[in-house]
Parts: C-alpha cells; structure tokens; sequence
C-alpha cells in the first residue's frame, strides 16, 4: 500500500470515530443530570446503537455491494446522519430524543462495517496492514475525548460534556465533514453489481450461510455474548466512576484507548504466534479480570483498580473485536464481504449490545442508591431501601455525594432520612 493511499484511509477512520467518540461516553451523566433521565431511560438510549446496527448492516451491505459504490453511500449516510445529530442536541423529551438519536445512529453504524470494506478492498494482507490503519480510529477516540475533558475543565467550557448537549453539535459538524470527505475516497466499485436481487440478498443470508461451520458459529455465540458486559461498561462505567469519586472522569477514560493503541500496533505480532482462536480466548479472559478489577475499586475505595481496568480495554477490545473483523474478512469470499462484515456488526454491535443495553438500564435502576436532597431532611425520589445504615447519595453542586443513614424521622418515616456524611 502506497503512502497516500494509506493516509487517505487513516484519516477516514480518524473522522469515522471522532463522530462516536464526541458523545457516547459523557451522554449518560448528561441524560441522568441535566434531562433527568431515568436509568432505564438512559439504557434505552444506549440501545439505540444496537438496535441500528440490527436493522440496517444488511441492507445497507446489499446496497454497497450490488448497486452504489461503497464511498458514494458513506457519503449519503454520513452527511444525514450529522445533520441528526444537531437536531437531537434540541430534543428535551425522552421521546423525542430517542428517536432522533435512533435516526441518527441507523446512519452511523452501517459506516463501521463499511469503512472496513473500503480498506479491506485496498489490502493484500488484512492481518499485518489493517491494523496500523484501524489505529488511527483509536487515537481519534482518545484525541476526541481528551479534546473534550480538557474543554470541559476549563472556566469557559466548565462541565459542558455532561451539562450541554454540544458533544451532539460536535458529532453534527464533523459528521458532515466525514461525508463530504467519502467522495475523496478510493473508489469500491459493488462487487456484485448486475446480479438479480433476491429475499435472500435482503436479510443477508449469504452471509448467514458462513455459520455451516462449526469454528465460526461458536465464535458468533462467543461475540454475542461478550458483547453484553461491554454495553455495561459503555452505558454505566462513566458514571460509577463519577460516584466512587474519581475526577476528570471523562480524560481518564480514554486511557483505554491509549492501551487500545499499544496493542493494536503489536497486533500482528501476536497473530503470528498466537492465532486467531487463542487471540480471542485471551480477549474474553481480559474482560473477566476488567470487571473483578472494578469490584475492587469500589468495595475498597481504592483507584488503582479502576485505572487498571480502564487500561485493560487495550486488550480487551483489540483482542477480540479487531480480530474477529479481520477473522471474518478471512472466512468471507469477496462477493459477500459486505454482508459478512455487516453481520458481524449485527451480532456485535446489534443483538449483543442490544441485550447488553436493555439489561444494564433494568441493573442500574433496580441496584442504584436512592437519591437524597442536599439539604438531607427534604423530600426524595425513590424510598424503596430507606432503612437505617443504608448508604444513599445525592446531588451536591453538580458532585455526587454518599452518606450512610443514621436515623429516619419519625415524623415522616417514608421520605425524610438524617443522614451522616
């Protein structure tokens, strides 16, 4: 791959995640504190992206396939996309929000899967090139989100990507950069252009049909079901680390993405001495010690834990996803490239995350704290576990705040509380 080739296809990903990145990490403390979203509410939210990814790879895989060259409907999607996202920066109801952020998402994710094709396309060898250009993805993820913690800690901006929806305007504009930037791209002629469209072509069958062999079927159970824990993490981890205390909440997370470099750059590496099987073996391992690492933080206080944690999504991420769209790359001949990519997108992205989402908004809702006024004494919103020594928490000066209860007045027993600090 010549130099400008491989430029050209770097900044494509770097644009393609700086959309991503410049809201879904800090929507879920803007939802809950300044919307006044429920947790359910904000699960919900967050299964807009799986429920995207569901409905729309397929097609709009048959579409770059068989009829419009792949550059041509990232450009379309793109641009419709941005111009989605400035309109749910205006929504205030949970209704209308969470339409408009479906509209704008059933845009967005079909361009994951498609951006990969389009640089696919270009390689001889996935293994050893797609890596070094897939990084720049990741460092448009921590650049974006550094970008914006910085912002929001200083006097001007203060708290603007958990108090404003500007991370919205900011995934608008460069949304429609990104597209007008597609039609500079190489051009990916539909590989299946002339052929007859079949029900089959619709639902993506043929890519359907990779799953007669027993190694890739247990690998798609496999990213099913990892991809459950981390919709938990993207939807809650921002705001459980806010609450045990930990500060710039939105620059520490991209620490992730900083080890998501490392070992994406040492990809190959590993490929060549691990293999596909035991590279995925390993990524679903990390995710288990991840979360065992953030139970220590919170039930001893402690923020070397939760650092860790944070670290570990190099490996968890890179490990298992970036190797199963290079494994399926692999499996996939290339008349149904597309679709194979776009399936595994539904699998991941989709139905996991979709059941990931909708079950961390259920967990949230039923395990948080209740919450208390900061004037201790007054009325509050949920009493379902007012009981002597329970700790609740409360909204003090845009901080959450604990305390455990030391007595509950008797005057009005079922939402007043005294409550030690």
């Amino acid at each position: 791959m010549n130099t400008s080739l491989r430029v050209r296809l770097s900044v494509m990903m770097f644009l393609e995640y700086a959309i991503w990145a410049s809201w879904y990490i800090t929507m879920g403390r803007y939802l809950g504190g300044v919307l006044n979203f429920t947790q359910e509410q904000i699960g919900f939210a967050y299964n807009t992206t799986a429920l995207a990814a569901i409905i729309s790879p397929f097609f709009v895989g048959m579409v770059a396939d068989r009829f419009f060259s792949t550059e041509k409907v990232l450009c379309v999607t793109h641009i419709l996309g941005g111009i989605l996202a400035l309109a749910v920066a205006k929504a205030q109801t949970f209704g209308m929000f969470y339409g408009l952020l479906l509209a704008h998402t059933l845009c967005y994710m079909p361009t994951l899967a498609l951006t990969n094709s389009i640089s696919f396309h270009q390689m001889k060898d996935p293994g050893k090139e797609f890596p070094s250009i897939r990084v720049l993805g990741t460092i448009s993820w921590i650049v974006t989100v550094w970008l914006i913690g910085r912002l929001a800690s200083t006097e001007r901006f203060a708290g603007f990507d958990v108090k404003t929806a500007m991370p919205f305007q900011i995934a608008g504009v460069v949304s429609i950069l990104m597209g007008l930037y597609c039609l500079t791209l190489p051009k990916t002629p539909p590989k299946a252009k002339g052929q007859q469209v079949t029900v089959s072509d619709v639902l993506g069958l043929d890519a359907l049909k990779l799953l007669k062999e027993p190694s890739f079927a247990i690998f798609i159970v496999s990213a099913f079901l990892i991809c459950i824990p981390l919709s938990f993490y993207f939807s809650f981890a921002p705001t459980f680390f806010g609450e045990v205390g930990m500060q710039d909440v939105t620059g520490k997370t991209s620490f992730g993405q900083m080890s998501e470099i490392f070992f994406m750059l040492v990809m190959p590496w590993f490929f060549a001495r691990l293999g596909v099987k035991w590279m995925l073996l390993v990524g679903m391992l990390s995710w288990c010690g991840r979360y065992l690492l953030f139970l220590m933080g919170y039930q001893t206080g402690l923020m070397w834990p939760l650092i860790v944690g944070i670290v570990m999504h190099g490996i968890c991420y890179d490990f298992f996803f970036v190797t199963a769209y290079i494994y399926v790359d692999k499996k996939a001949h290339a008349a149904i490239r597309a679709k194979a990519q776009g399936f595994i997108a539904l699998v991941t992205l989709g139905a996991g995350m979709f059941a990931g989402t909708s079950l961390s908004g259920w967990v949230a809702g039923k395990y948080s704290f209740p919450k208390v006024t900061p004037e201790k004494f007054q009325a509050v919103e949920d009493v379902s576990a007012w009981n002597t020594g329970n700790f609740v928490k409360w909204d003090d000066a845009g901080q959450a705040r604990f305390g455990k209860i030391q007595e509950i007045a008797e005057a009005n027993a079922d939402n007043t509380a005294n409550v030690r600090v």
